[in-house]
């Protein structure tokens, strides 16, 4: 397959945040350490990292400097060293790092839906936030990340249900490098209670049987409509039905869920966010 370039949602000159937020200023986290200043129980005993984030997930719950638009919220997901966000319209995934207690996360790929212009500047103005190293805290089940600007406090979300869940593909897996999905794409599966799976590949439309234990999940063969798709798309639709093949490990965090078929220079997967 060949994946779609990357595309570094960059800063954008002025679209930085403005100081026009809530008063309230959350909790402030120490910019040397990364540990959370004035917290209370479940503070952090030392510097976040990013072990520390691993399987978390987290929804916005105060933000400071920059009023969000009404109805939405900024999510951020992690798995390892990296991360997926959504912050109103599209799914942002990379990698990051935390050094010296500050996050930086500045080459998220990204979808390219169309949506209204208030939530694509929003999700530009979280880009550059996220790209600007903010120092990081995490108390108990509060992460907050702090600008020169602006403050993002989040609390963490329960995992997404596995079954009844719509999955939406945004990054496709091979020899452990993950790549963006095509621009407009909308491959998904939905597993239901029942023991089945509908899949979506961006092209065709396609169900058959799932076996669920604790780790993995054992898909029975896949029969799909045969629609003649576009080169890009039709690479997508290989790699999904490549991986819903037998048996495959899956791990879910916050909104984000991991399917993995074998190992190293073998490994196949799909990283997929529930659809809101």
């Amino acid at each position: 397959m060949t994946p779609r370039t990357a595309i570094a949602l960059l800063a954008l000159a002025g679209m930085g945040f403005a100081a026009c937020g809530s008063d309230d200023p959350g909790t402030t986290p120490d910019p040397v350490d990364g540990t959370a200043a004035g917290s209370g129980d479940g503070g952090s005993d030392g510097p976040v990292t990013a072990a520390d984030l691993a399987g978390m997930g987290f929804a916005s719950s105060t933000v400071t400097g920059y009023d969000l638009v009404e109805g939405s919220e900024i999510t951020m997901n992690f798995l390892d060293d990296r991360v997926s966000v959504r912050a109103g319209c599209n799914i942002m995934n990379g990698s990051f790092e935390i050094a010296d207690g500050a996050f930086t996360a500045s080459q998220l790929t990204s979808t390219e839906t169309a949506c209204e212009q208030p939530l694509m500047d929003q999700d530009m103005r979280v880009s550059e936030f996220l790209s600007s190293s903010p120092a990081i805290a995490l108390a108990g089940s509060t992460l907050t990340l702090t600008g020169d600007d602006a403050t993002i406090t989040l609390d963490e979300i329960e995992p997404a249900a596995l079954v009844g869940t719509t999955w939406t593909v945004t990054g496709t897996v091979t020899a452990e490098a993950i790549s963006s999905v095509p621009t407009d794409s909308a491959a998904s599966i939905t597993i239901a209670d029942d023991g089945s799976v509908a899949v979506n590949t961006s092209c065709n439309g396609g169900s058959g049987s799932v076996e669920i234990t604790d780790t993995t999940l054992v898909f029975g063969p896949i029969a799909s409509t045969l629609i003649g798709c576009e080169p890009e798309v039709a690479a997508l639709e290989a790699s999904v039905l490549a991986v819903l093949q037998g048996e495959v490990t899956y791990e879910i965090e916050g909104d984000t869920l991991s399917l993995r078929s074998d190992e190293g220079a073998d490994a196949i997967g799909l990283d997929l966010t529930a659809a809101p």
